[in-house]
């Protein structure tokens, strides 16, 4: 599996130019953040465990790279969500799908508060402290490349969910960290940091807008086909879409631009699959 130097691009959005760090290329089952959070439990092995316990939404991508670790392992996997849309339980598609395809056994209920000790419980979204082993990596391979290129002034910038990428990268890089809430709120993705590290948290950009994760935007969708036909790089509906709505109003914030950005590519292209006939189904036809 391939976790060293994932490419750097550079290409040129609405006549800006970026550098992508295309995460999502490293595999197509542990793509982008996943292939980095889930790096040490990949690495080590666990031999007084016999199941593994997540929970989170019913497309989440982290559920998907969870059964396939399980499946790797020789692991039970139990996940739990609040609720299944009887859309989905009869039309399989996407993460829930291929995880169910490796065996996932997803339960409709509240996570339980104990687990028996052969039981390995693993937060939603990877939300876990050995998540900073992989991230380390990635940190290491941003710098190198940093100082290969001799670019001095850089400013990373990449979506959060639970927030740990963002995170533990803030922990490992000397450069300034950006990102923007995509599941909650700015105060939910505080929380999240504080839950891991007190201090040295990324720089969280505000939203102008209130967004409920899942939901479809227009602009979501418009901002998704542009950076298909500009970038030629697919990105991810729920998180990337919002990011770089974000990212595009960040930067109207200076009027000389004397820094990089470097964007990361989480990857979590799989969702996209169900997000996309949403989307069409809605916009393409009025």
């Amino acid at each position: 599996m391939n976790y060293i130097n994932s490419p750097t691009e550079q290409i040129t959005f609405n006549a800006r130019k970026y550098f992508v760090k295309r995460d999502d290329l490293l595999n197509i089952d542990f793509s982008g953040n996943k292939a980095r959070k889930l790096y040490y439990f990949l690495k080590n092995d666990f031999p007084n465990i016999k199941k593994i316990v997540s929970c989170g939404s019913a497309q989440s991508n982290a559920m998907y790279s969870l059964s396939v670790l399980c499946k790797i392992k020789g692991l039970l996997f139990d996940y739990y969500v609040d609720h299944i849309a009887s859309f989905l339980k009869e039309n399989p598609s996407g993460n829930y799908k291929f995880a169910l395809e490796n065996k996932m056994n997803i339960i409709e209920d509240e996570v339980p508060t104990t687990f028996e000790k052969d039981v390995l419980f693993i937060s939603e979204g990877g939300a876990v402290k050995e998540a900073c082993f992989g991230l380390e990596i990635l940190a290491n391979e941003i710098i190198s490349w940093a100082n290969e290129n001799k670019i001095e002034k850089l400013k990373i910038f990449l979506p959060s969910g639970t927030g740990t990428t963002a995170l533990y990268l803030q922990k490992y890089l000397p450069f300034e960290v950006l990102t923007c809430a995509c599941v909650g709120d700015e105060d939910y993705l505080k929380k999240q940091f504080d839950m891991l590290e007190k201090e040295n948290h990324p720089i969280i950009i505000k939203r102008e807008k209130k967004y409920h994760f899942g939901k479809l935007y227009k602009e979501f969708y418009e901002i998704h086909k542009e950076l298909l036909a500009q970038t030629n790089i697919e990105f991810d509906f729920l998180y990337d879409s919002l990011a770089w709505i974000c990212l595009e109003k960040y930067l109207k914030n200076f009027e000389k631009q004397d820094f990089e950005i470097l964007y990361i590519h989480q990857g979590g292209l799989l969702g996209n699959i169900s997000m996309l006939e949403r989307y069409k189904n809605k916009y393409d036809f009025i």
